[in-house]
């Protein structure tokens, strides 16, 4: 999708959902230190996150574009089974004969 299709809602949720990435990674203490921001700011941000998440999915879902919940990994087993046509095939003209 070309970034100039996209709505002007959408383009704002990617600008903020940056912003606050690039503040929490512009605040991040080294090891040891305490965070310069109070529990409560750090909390407001893991919300926007979500709240932006949500609203992101909801456009592309009224898109029409796939969502997954999470990503499947190679090794992960499948929760569908594929089954070749020939097989179906097979196996209706197996019940016909009887």
């Amino acid at each position: 999708m070309n970034t100039n299709d996209w709505s002007k809602e959408k383009r704002i949720l990617v600008v903020m959902r940056k912003l606050l990435a690039n503040i929490v990674k512009d605040t991040a203490p080294r090891p040891g230190l305490h965070h310069p921001l109070k529990e409560q700011t750090i909390q407001d941000i893991r919300e926007g996150f979500k709240l932006i998440s949500a609203r992101e999915r909801e456009l592309a879902e009224e898109a029409g574009l796939i969502v997954r919940d999470r990503p499947r990994y190679a090794d992960e087993p499948q929760k569908t089974k594929v089954v070749s046509f020939k097989s179906v095939k097979n196996s209706r003209s197996e019940e016909s004969m009887d």
